[in-house]
């Protein structure tokens, strides 16, 4: 009985230290494919974007003069990198926020130079064991700008109602005072 019980255990735990392997491994493949584009940005690296994005990634802003929407192919986006990348700008990278559920994620980065950044929302796939960023919407904005929005709450529409018993149709009891 014993053993059956120190198996038991020892089983629980090796579950219990594979899931945070898992939730760990999940959280460093995803940091990894930011961290990908962060770098290929900032030093203009060409196969680490390439490694960042699958191959057709679309990214996507409002054109600052015209007021439409621009569709920029990952392919352009890339061959157009400066050489160099932002920081021989003085431009520097940042991970600002990351969220991921089952096969999709989302990473907030800034990209900031001089007198602005973009702010970048990418949209995340996990393709095998491998996350790729499949879209990049972006904004360009003051240096002072700050994400703004915050988590919601679970929402409890999906909650069971709990069944509250009425007292109206309650015998009372003998010596309730009534």
């Amino acid at each position: 009985m014993k053993i059956t019980k120190l198996l038991l255990n020892f089983f629980c735990l090796l579950m219990c230290l594979s899931f945070t392997v898992k939730a760990q491994s999940e959280d460093e493949a995803i940091k990894t494919c930011v961290n990908n584009y962060l770098e290929g940005v900032l030093k203009g690296d060409a196969a680490r974007l390439n490694l960042a994005f699958h191959p057709t990634a679309i990214l996507k802003s409002i054109n600052t003069v015209s007021g439409a929407l621009q569709d920029v192919p990952v392919a352009k986006f890339i061959s157009t990198t400066p050489v160099g990348g932002i920081e021989t700008k003085g431009g520097s990278t940042k991970l600002v926020s990351y969220s991921y559920i089952g096969a999709s994620a989302l990473a907030t980065v800034e990209l900031r130079f001089g007198d602005f950044k973009y702010v970048d929302l990418l949209s995340m796939l996990k393709f095998g064991n491998d996350w790729k960023i499949v879209s990049r919407v972006f904004s360009r904005t003051d240096l002072d700008s700050q994400v703004k929005g915050t988590a919601i709450a679970p929402s409890t529409a999906n909650k069971p109602v709990v069944k509250k018993s009425s007292s109206a149709n309650v015998k009372p009891k003998a010596d309730d005072g009534w």
